[in-house]
């Protein structure tokens, strides 16, 4: 009678990563960015498909690595924070609540499944001067394994990572103009880019919230706006 084959669960965590992190390496890198007015998001992405989209009032998703995962991720943000703001109140959807609850379904699949989610997510939230505990912006990153960080400023996800980080670490500050924040993100992912490709407003998405819309804070740039902000001065 043969052994059976052991594999130390260490090995069996070590093998799902980097089978994780190859996923979301070949995707392109999102940037997300707080600045005067609220916070921009930014993608390089020159299909139809979004990558960047609204889950509430004044919340936002990016999500980077296999399409149809992270898309069905996006959905059932939705579904939770509708269900919440209905069952309480609008103002008890928060960014923090929805990436825990991201955090514990990409952890579970994770942990239990031989095949682990390819992506990597970001959950944006923009204050609102109209409620005392609300007034901050917030950027949460939940990784393919269900680890949850916050990242005050700016944060990355996907791609060449480390040297989009590098150019925001580097030229990153506060309170700035959201024309100089999505120039910043238009440096950061063309650092990241593949050397072959030029972007340009045509190849970017980008979405905001607004802190001064009324009502739902999302909105989604077209071409024309964003390059109407990377050319003014």
């Amino acid at each position: 009678m043969s052994m059976p084959f052991y594999v130390s669960p260490e090995q069996v965590m070590a093998d799902k990563a980097e089978f994780a992190r190859k996923g979301i390496s070949r995707g392109k890198s999102i940037v997300g960015l707080e600045h005067q007015g609220g916070v921009l998001l930014m993608a390089e992405n020159a299909t139809a498909l979004y990558k960047v989209g609204e889950i509430y009032d004044r919340l936002a998703f990016a999500g980077v690595g296999k399409f149809s995962e992270f898309d069905q991720l996006r959905k059932v943000g939705v579904r939770f924070a509708d269900t919440k703001g209905y069952a309480y109140s609008r103002e008890d959807v928060r960014g923090r609540g929805l990436a825990n609850a991201f955090s514990q379904v990409i952890g579970d699949v994770f942990t239990r499944e031989n095949k682990p989610l390819e992506l990597e997510i970001i959950v944006a939230e923009v204050g609102d001067d109209r409620y005392e505990d609300h007034r901050n912006n917030s950027l949460y990153v939940i990784k393919y394994d269900g680890f949850i960080s916050d990242h005050p400023g700016f944060c990355a996800i996907g791609g060449n990572v480390e040297d989009v980080e590098s150019v925001l670490q580097t030229d990153y500050r506060d309170g700035m103009p959201v024309g100089d924040a999505a120039k910043l993100g238009l440096r950061a992912l063309s650092a990241g880019a593949e050397r072959s490709s030029e972007l340009d407003a045509g190849s970017l998405e980008v979405c905001l919230l607004d802190r001064e819309r009324t009502g739902r804070k999302f909105c989604r740039l077209s071409a024309d706006e964003v390059q109407g902000m990377l050319d003014g001065s």
